[in-house]
């Protein structure tokens, strides 16, 4: 999966690797609240047990018949109610003074901050929580109750117990929690990796075949594509059929309109030689210009129909070899030398002939000026990036050259900037329109041995 910005790989990832995250997170920080809560509030219930038995001792001294006024509290059961500075303390204080009647052994001589006067309620039933710091500095958890016994007596009884060991326990499943939300959120990473890549792997396959069209290889999509994008792979063989019957009909028509224009221009053209006189021979020389005018302008629109043929696909080297082995038979007497220069893995994503009819101009032109060299360099072209891949052909030859204000006027339909030169004035500005057809251009320019270099870009795959 590549981190393209516009991705749809990317941005299905993204998405998911965010709410999954942000999913685990809340149900970890929900998960460690609730164990939390759950942890203290064991712990407070925990202190109020000690309370209330701390309380119904201190009723039942306090009520005793034949008892003395002493208040004695027993171990709870809890051993570090016994031990010095333990964390574990209970005092028991006078309701309405505040001051300590008895205290846990723990206490070891200090006393604990007792809540203020105001803060106590009457009604037992309702405990004062709340937490400060031990006489060791340990934070502690002080559950208070104010009793009144029959007799009208006051008490203030207090349990207090160290919070570090719960803390240190949420703390403990806090990072279990976090551990194991970290390896789930790993394996949902990886899952979604899978689900994405397994989800567009479809469109991978699709993306293949148009390729494959594109390049000659397959007319059709032909694959068993799931139902979501079936329908778009019905849809573009639909397009690639329609594609086809308007070529097909584009060149019914261009045929048509040949023949129907190559006889009555064939009448005119010997009526007009059988006469005499300027007249018949004007009207002759009108006449065949329309003939290579029309003719012309008839392949540029077949060719421009067969240009959107998609899939054809021509191999560059072999049609620069054949239309060289052409040129060095036709000016052999002149002595031209043609040097190639060209990439084997370089296609033309066009028709064959138009690329004949593009090397053919462009070198029998570069021969017929040149006084002894000429020679064809074919090369990818690196272009844009994310333009779709062209490749150049460069024709240069040693002749006299183009002045640079005239290098415009050359590619205009029949000029001629020489009339001792044999031709029609057509090749450069066909070549011109057959590289525009197929997206491409024709530059002129300079060589460095002194003529003309054209410079023609076309696409290929």
């Amino acid at each position: 999966m590549r981190p393209y910005p516009n991705s749809l790989a990317r941005r299905l990832f993204l998405l998911s690797v965010i709410w999954s995250t942000a999913a685990l997170l809340v149900a970890g920080v929900i998960v460690v609240a609730l164990y939390s809560q759950s942890v203290e509030r064991a712990f407070e219930e925990r202190l109020d047990v000690y309370l209330k038995t701390i309380v119904a001792e201190v009723a039942a001294d306090a009520e005793a018949p034949d008892g003395d006024g002493t208040i004695t509290v027993g171990g709870l059961g809890e051993p570090r109610f016994g031990l010095p500075l333990s964390g574990w303390y209970w005092t028991v204080a006078n309701g309405v003074t505040g001051a300590v009647i008895t205290t846990s052994p723990s206490l070891a001589g200090d006393s604990l901050r007792q809540p203020a006067p105001d803060a106590r309620p009457e009604d037992w039933r309702n405990p004062i929580t709340s937490s400060l710091t031990g006489p060791d500095g340990e934070p502690l958890r002080v559950v208070s109750r104010n009793i009144r016994l029959p007799d009208g007596a006051r008490y203030l009884v207090s349990v207090a117990g160290d919070t570090t060991e719960v803390r240190r326990d949420i703390r403990s499943f806090g990072t279990s929690v976090a551990a194991t939300l970290f390896v789930m959120g790993a394996g949902l990473v990886l899952a979604i990796v899978l689900q994405v890549r397994l989800g567009l792997k479809p469109l991978g396959r699709m993306r293949e075949s148009l390729q494959a069209i594109r390049v000659g290889e397959k007319e059709r999509l032909e694959d068993d594509f799931p139902l979501e994008i079936a329908p778009l792979a019905t849809e573009l063989n639909a397009l690639l059929d329609s594609h086809r019957e308007v070529v097909e009909r584009s060149r019914t028509h261009v045929g048509n309109l040949a023949h129907a224009l190559k006889t009555p221009l064939s009448v005119i053209l010997n009526e007009a030689r059988e006469a005499q006189g300027p007249f018949p021979r004007k009207v002759e020389e009108q006449a065949s210009a329309m003939q290579t005018h029309i003719a012309h302008h008839l392949d540029r629109a077949q060719m421009a129909a067969q240009r959107r043929v998609i899939g054809v696909v021509t191999p560059v080297e072999p049609v620069v070899e054949s239309v060289v082995r052409a040129m060095r038979r036709l000016y052999e007497d002149k002595g031209v030398t043609l040097e190639t220069d060209t990439v084997a893995t370089v296609r033309f994503r066009g028709e064959k002939q138009d690329l004949l009819e593009i090397l053919g101009n462009l070198l029998d032109n570069a021969c017929k000026w040149a006084s002894g060299r000429v020679r064809v360099r074919v090369q990818p072209d690196a272009g844009i990036s994310g333009e779709r891949p062209f490749f150049v052909i460069v024709v240069e030859d040693d002749g006299p050259g183009i002045a640079d204000q005239a290098l415009d006027e050359v590619v205009e339909r029949g000029r001629r900037l020489d009339e001792t030169k044999p031709g029609s004035g057509l090749g450069l500005s066909i070549v011109s329109e057959l590289a525009r057809l197929y997206g491409g251009r024709l530059s002129l320019g300079r060589a460095d041995a002194g003529g003309l270099r054209a410079e023609v870009r076309l696409p290929g795959i």
